[in-house]
């Protein structure tokens, strides 16, 4: 166990976010953040353009050290690269070869994860299926549409059967049906008790979630159910609790 690991247990969280102040030399670019993702639970990043977003979800996965505060994933402090094997992680830029096929992808992918031989052909047609490329996998990329690169993105997230999954603005670039399908898979994949950490600006996705995260600024805003959210702020939409958090923070901004 990696020093100053605690146990980790199904009751524990899977992410855990302390305190997290993080930046760039001096520029601060999130301030005390708490987080939490539990097994089973579905959490949504809700952020305008220049909150963070890709700043928290650096440090989470371990590519920057926290300035201040903690990370653990499964118990274990971040950054530590032996704990990369448990996230699949699904970036919002598609960082796929585009010379070689879609199967070829997903085999140097699985690797990474230590999935081979017999447990990947298993495994590559299963996460190709859930995204509907089962049809295309031995077509090279560069011929794939922007829609194709994301499934095939969300397939190389999938492949490894990850506890953890992150995924950033998942539902980009997809038509309606696939992206009704791809929330039935998210849904199952976490009844099986697996942890799903998704940022998004599409508010029909972040009504899906168990748990909402709004950033605003480098802050927390709001956090909590859809429901709770909504209700905190007398809203009928998320959108608008969104927009009412965001006056809220202002006005105590300018009271400072």
């Amino acid at each position: 166990m990696t020093k100053g690991t605690m146990p980790h247990t199904l009751e524990s969280p899977t992410i855990k976010v302390s305190h997290l102040v993080q930046g760039y030399g001096k520029r601060v670019i999130l301030r005390n953040i708490d987080c939490e993702v539990r097994h089973g639970e579905i959490v949504a990043l809700i952020r305008p353009s220049g909150s963070g977003k890709i700043t928290l979800i650096s440090t989470i996965v371990g590519m920057m050290p926290p300035k201040s505060g903690t990370v653990q994933v499964l118990g274990t402090p971040m950054p530590d690269r032996t704990m990369l094997g448990n996230i699949g992680f699904m970036a919002q830029t598609d960082a796929l070869y585009t010379n070689l096929s879609g199967l070829e992808n997903l085999r140097f992918f699985a690797s990474l994860q230590h999935v081979r031989g017999k447990h990947f052909n298993d495994a590559a047609l299963r996460a190709a299926s859930v995204v509907h490329l089962d049809h295309a996998l031995s077509n090279r990329v560069s011929h794939y549409s922007g829609g194709m690169k994301r499934r095939l993105s969300m397939a190389i997230a999938l492949i490894g059967d990850p506890p953890i999954l992150i995924l950033d603005e998942p539902t980009v670039g997809i038509d309606p049906q696939l992206r009704r399908e791809l929330w039935n898979e998210l849904h199952r994949i976490a009844d099986q008790g697996r942890s799903i950490l998704l940022t998004t600006h599409v508010m029909a996705d972040a009504a899906q979630t168990d748990t909402l995260l709004m950033i605003r600024q480098g802050r927390a805003i709001a956090q909590g159910s859809p429901t709770a959210v909504k209700n905190l702020y007398q809203a009928t939409s998320i959108e608008d609790a969104f927009i009412e958090a965001g006056k809220e923070q202002d006005a105590n901004h300018s009271n400072d």
